[in-house]
């Protein structure tokens, strides 16, 4: 959560002044995209760049214009929850972060979010991180194995990751998160449990732990397309899955992919409130109003420039456009999702699935198995 892809769908022409029907409604969220990195990893589709010219030194002020338009256009309230993603934000000096966050009038309690490479910081850059109001910083760890990390594209050493997570403990980071990903090319059983075990190690307050999926349009896809990589195995992914339930289920799974203490910000998107994205190719909703950003960064900053919102499209959702997009993302999470919000050929197949063991009821919701778990997509699918 937190990642902007590449592609930008279509949709309806948006205002030049980007005015909105209403102002948006708490729990408020804004999301700062961060577009920078200093590789591109394999697999990766998401909105990112490694070669602006001098694009990183100007991103601050060009995201401070976007934040300075929603507070004209939809008169927020605080912002419960905030989080720079990309990206790498943390290729932004920390003075950079910090001055963007300022923007943001926060609500008491507010929770800060920040990912990180472990190689894109210091124990001096968290301290100043924490300083600025950052609460919570989430490590892209993927793996604890040499040659799985290579596959991946990733830079950092086996061991960075934890000795990143304890210098963000001493300079006063409660809440800290790992990212892994299951499945890489030749990662085995064992490479997994190494990276499951090594994380553990580090004793973060959250994890999440994704399988690899191969984008069109990725070097990893095109490696996939030519037979030089195998596609991942479903067999293999949910033999995965399983290692991760057993070595992370002290912690408490609250969303498919995440254990730990949950993440306040993603739990905005999966249940529908109202957030800002800014940056190039942050996507948005307020009011039932979604809308996406210019793709490039030089659009994006030149609309901006231009005193135009940097908005490529927008849509409207219908309230069953609502609907289905509960049951798509509220069924995801632990407390599960309300039987009032299915239709009744959808509650039929939701009774049938707890009859086959993929849901169970819990009061008036219904909730996924650790076998509905492997099958999400599927029961989702037969419940809009």
């Amino acid at each position: 959560m937190g990642l902007v892809p590449g592609a930008l769908p279509d949709g309806d022409a948006p205002p030049p002044d980007g005015a909105l029907p209403g102002p948006a409604r708490g729990p408020f969220s804004v999301y700062v995209h961060v577009p920078f990195c200093t590789t591109r990893c394999g697999y990766c589709d998401f909105n990112t760049y490694t070669d602006l010219g001098g694009q990183q030194s100007t991103y601050a002020s060009v995201v401070v214009a976007e934040l300075d338009l929603m507070r004209r256009v939809a008169a927020p309230p605080a912002a419960d929850t905030v989080f720079f993603g990309g990206g790498t934000p943390t290729l932004l000096p920390p003075a950079d972060l910090a001055r963007i966050l300022s923007s943001i009038e926060l609500a008491p309690g507010a929770e800060v979010t920040t990912e990180a490479n472990p190689d894109s910081v210091d124990e001096r850059s968290l301290a100043m991180l924490r300083e600025a109001g950052f609460t919570r910083i989430s490590f892209g760890m993927q793996s604890a194995v040499p040659h799985v990390l290579a596959a991946l594209d990733r830079t950092h050493t086996p061991g960075r990751p934890q000795e990143a997570v304890e210098e963000a403990r001493r300079v006063g980071f409660e809440q800290v998160s790992l990212d892994l990903i299951y499945g890489g090319p030749g990662e085995s059983d064992a490479d997994w449990q190494t990276s499951l075990d090594a994380a553990l190690t580090a004793e973060p307050t959250h994890v999440s732990a994704y399988s690899l999926i191969v984008e069109d349009g990725t070097r990893l896809g095109r490696q996939v397309a030519r037979g030089e990589v195998p596609m991942p195995d479903d067999d293999v992914l949910a033999d995965r899955y399983l290692m991760a339930e057993e070595a992370l289920g002290g912690l408490g799974w609250y969303e498919v992919s995440n254990w730990g203490e949950p993440c306040r910000h993603n739990l905005a998107y999966w249940r529908g409130h109202d957030w800002w994205g800014a940056g190039p190719g942050a996507h948005s909703h307020v009011g039932g109003v979604r809308w996406w950003n210019v793709k490039h960064p030089t659009a994006y900053a030149q609309r901006l420039t231009d005193g135009i919102s940097p908005a490529h499209a927008r849509e409207t959702l219908s309230a069953e456009d609502r609907r289905v997009e509960r049951v798509l993302l509220e069924l995801r999470l632990s407390d599960g999702l309300s039987a009032d919000v299915l239709r009744p050929d959808g509650l039929a197949a939701a009774r049938r699935h707890v009859e086959g063991g993929l849901l169970e009821e819990q009061g008036e919701r219904f909730v996924l198995t650790l076998r509905g778990r492997l099958l999400a997509d599927a029961v989702v699918r037969d419940l809009v």
